[in-house]
């Protein structure tokens, strides 16, 4: 075999009995699950704003900014609730390149996933605790989900796991709105075919065990854009394509009916400073027809101290490592106008 098994992990539930989330923090997410919650099933008619770094490489820098983001909550929480995007780990088109903290907790230092679990643990926690906000991030292995499930809120399959047996059935067993993204060719009968079955029971194995899910009510879908097969992207946040997902939505029996859309990657051409123009298109069409307003829950937006993006050895405090993000001045701004239309 070609595998150099060079360390035996702790378990998860290992890890979690050596860093265990503070049961005032368990508190705050439970109560913070209960408020998103509602907002998917239409009991509560907020809106949501996914914002935060592509990648949450640094642990002071991503606490930094979640504190601004609270400062920003306070003004606007009646018609808006912000989950931050702690991202920890990052997919990568070719394999190449910073995978995420969970992989190589230093981007300057070689991978070491013990220390990185460790990281992001403390990170997340950190971040509750001094915010009083609980995180989303992406499931990109399942088999790493138990490493975190205790302390999130919300759980994004990326474009390229989407059509994944795994991640459909371990999201089916999750209990926090799982937001299913359509694949990188657009095909929105992939995405809604995830969220039928994350949204229903299902028997397979799982860490071991023969497990039996009873399902997530809470999936759901989030466009992000596509690329054809001349790798020109093709955006899908324009009206014509939210009335398009409201009538599929209407032939298939889903419930809680719900979107997100993720204002960068192809909708944007990952032309970051796109976001803000995108997002308020996404709030116009919502205001044009009452099932597009009802559909739409939220939004995505990649967002950090400083805006773009730099190599991992330039050493910018709070600048994206990965894909460019907008800045903390035109993100508070885009906040507080996402509040003005909602």
């Amino acid at each position: 075999m070609a595998f150099d098994f060079k360390q035996k992990l702790p378990t998860p539930q290992e890890i979690r009995e050596m860093y265990p989330v503070p049961d005032h923090v368990a508190q705050i997410k439970k109560k913070r699950d209960e408020e998103i919650r509602k907002i998917f099933t239409g009991e509560s008619d907020r809106f949501i704003a996914i914002i935060g770094p592509c990648s949450a490489d640094n642990e002071e820098a991503v606490c930094d900014y979640v504190r601004r983001l609270v400062q920003v909550q306070e003004k606007i929480k009646d018609k808006v609730l912000i989950i931050p995007r702690i991202y920890t780990n990052k997919p990568r088109t070719t394999g190449d390149g910073y995978k995420g903290i969970m992989h190589q907790p230093d981007p300057e230092k070689k991978p070491d996933p013990l220390a990185g679990i460790i990281a992001l643990r403390h990170m997340h926690i950190r971040a509750i605790e001094e915010t009083g906000m609980t995180a989303a991030d992406e499931m990109l292995y399942p088999e790493n989900l138990p490493y975190v499930q205790d302390f999130l809120s919300y759980i994004a399959i990326g474009a390229r796991s989407v059509e994944n047996q795994q991640h459909r059935l371990v999201s089916s067993g999750i209990d926090i709105p799982v937001g299913m993204k359509n694949p990188t060719s657009g095909d929105f009968s992939v995405m809604l075919n995830s969220v039928h079955a994350a949204q229903n029971g299902h028997s397979f194995i799982y860490h071991g065990w023969d497990v039996q899910t009873s399902g997530n009510d809470l999936a759901h879908v989030v466009l992000r854009g596509a690329v054809n097969e001349r790798g020109v992207s093709l955006p899908n946040y324009h009206y014509e394509n939210l009335r398009n997902l409201c009538n599929l939505y209407a032939q298939r029996e889903l419930k809680n009916p719900a979107c997100i859309v993720d204002a960068n990657h192809n909708n944007s051409n990952k032309q970051f400073k796109e976001q803000i123009r995108i997002v308020k298109e996404v709030l116009h069409s919502r205001s044009c027809a009452d099932d597009i307003r009802k559909l739409v829950k939220g939004v995505m937006i990649e967002s950090y101290i400083e805006e773009g993006n730099q190599g991992i050895h330039d050493h910018v405090y709070g600048k994206s490592i990965t894909d460019a993000c907008l800045g903390w001045e035109d993100s508070e701004r885009l906040l507080y106008e996402i509040a003005e239309r909602c």
